[in-house]
């Protein structure tokens, strides 16, 4: 195996933020990172739609192998130069409970979690981006778009019940 191929929900904050960290880790193999509604993850992966991949992680090998959830994880961290011995102690029979729990609830929770963390996700960035760059920097320019506009919404413990 050389490559990981990483389907992500690029609207997540926190998914996101975990790409960045994720690629910027030292690696044994080669990473690769693409929004799980994307046209090239359509292509790389025809049945991902059929995968839930709008609902936990996706991870493909480049021998074909497919997993989801905590198995997912568990293959970041086996891919990652200081995490590998992590990987092999949450794929143990003891672990993998507490691990599929865990990331499921991650799963579930990520938005709120987005939110109350204050990560921006990659769409959110992209917006930003987009909108920045139609003007030129010397006019002057309306108001950005409400999905552009960083949010300053206070939150609290409950606003991560989705």
């Amino acid at each position: 195996m050389n490559t990981l191929t990483l389907f992500y929900d690029a609207r997540s904050g926190l998914c996101s933020r975990l790409r960045q960290w994720l690629s910027s880790q030292p690696s044994y193999v080669r990473l690769e990172f693409f929004p799980y509604d994307s046209p090239e993850a359509e292509r790389l992966l025809p049945s991902i739609r059929h995968l839930h991949a709008d609902q936990e992680i996706l991870v493909m090998a480049d021998t074909g192998e497919v997993w989801h959830g905590a198995g997912a994880w568990v293959m970041c961290l086996w891919a990652l130069r200081e995490f590998r011995a992590w990987s092999a102690r949450l794929a143990s029979p003891a672990m993998q409970g507490i691990a599929r729990k865990v990331v499921h609830w991650n799963s579930q929770k990520r938005i709120g979690l987005s939110r109350l963390l204050r990560f921006q996700s990659d769409a959110e960035l992209l917006a930003v981006a987009e909108w920045d760059m139609q003007e030129s920097a010397c006019e002057l320019r309306p108001p950005r778009p409400a999905a552009a506009r960083p949010r300053t919404r206070i939150l609290h413990d409950l606003d991560l019940i989705d």
